[in-house]
């Protein structure tokens, strides 16, 4: 599981797991990371969590976000990168990561832990057996889901088709409302990324959870309404 681990002038102050899909940031105490800084907007920022991807997002804040320096709107979250919030810095890591370099000698790789995904997919595969694979029952296919498309039902663009090939779809207008519709094992979620308001969902307005979509669903972003459809 990914994380974050929170630091000031080199001491970290604590470690926080991505163990949801919408994590907030920010001085106000309802924030899931609350900063009592000055500094730090009240809604400050937030690291949207999707599968294996994790999206952080500048919440308009009055001191911007850096990632590895560099002023960022949104930006999608590598292994070991730096995110400053003023004085406060966020290290995210992935699998056995440490929290070494900018953060002190604090070792984090904890005894027993799952190999990163690069280690697993170097791994012996196929026919000879290996001293791993002995004994072992094969391993069952993944699930596979039906393909899925959406069509624009009103504005310029109406009647148009949108395949949903990738695992991530974002839909919607950067600075107003953006949503991402996630193709899982299991199906197709939609989860809102950025916005005051929500996407609507069958004239429902959703919250910051995934949600499952069904087929014929009518969802409605940034102002564009679309049909998501599974295709036999």
């Amino acid at each position: 599981m990914a994380k974050l681990i929170l630091s000031m002038d080199g001491l970290v102050l604590k470690e926080i797991a991505l163990n949801k899909e919408r994590l907030s940031i920010g001085r106000k105490p309802h924030n899931d990371i609350q900063i009592d800084n000055l500094a730090i907007s009240g809604e400050h920022a937030v690291v949207v969590t999707i599968l294996n991807d994790s999206f952080l997002e500048d919440l308009n804040s009055t001191n911007g976000t850096l990632v590895n320096g560099q002023p960022i709107k949104k930006h999608i979250l590598r292994n070991n990168d730096i995110v400053e919030l003023g004085k406060y810095r966020l290290k995210f890591l992935v699998g056995e990561a440490d929290a070494g370099g900018d953060f002190g000698k604090t070792s984090l790789i904890r005894p027993g832990m799952a190999k990163l995904a690069s280690e697993m997919e170097l791994a012996p595969t196929g026919g000879a057996a290996t001293r791993s694979n002995i004994g072992m029952p094969p391993t069952p296919p993944a699930p596979s889901i039906p393909g899925a498309a959406i069509q624009l039902l009103n504005g310029p663009n109406a009647g148009k088709e949108l395949e949903l090939t990738k695992t991530l779809t974002t839909l919607g207008k950067p600075g107003l409302q953006v949503a991402v519709i996630a193709r899982r094992p299991h199906g197709y979620f939609i989860t809102h990324v950025e916005g005051k308001q929500f996407p609507v969902l069958n004239g429902q307005a959703l919250d910051a959870q995934a949600h499952p979509l069904g087929d014929h669903d009518i969802v409605e972003i940034a102002g564009i309404k679309m049909e998501f459809f599974l295709k036999a």
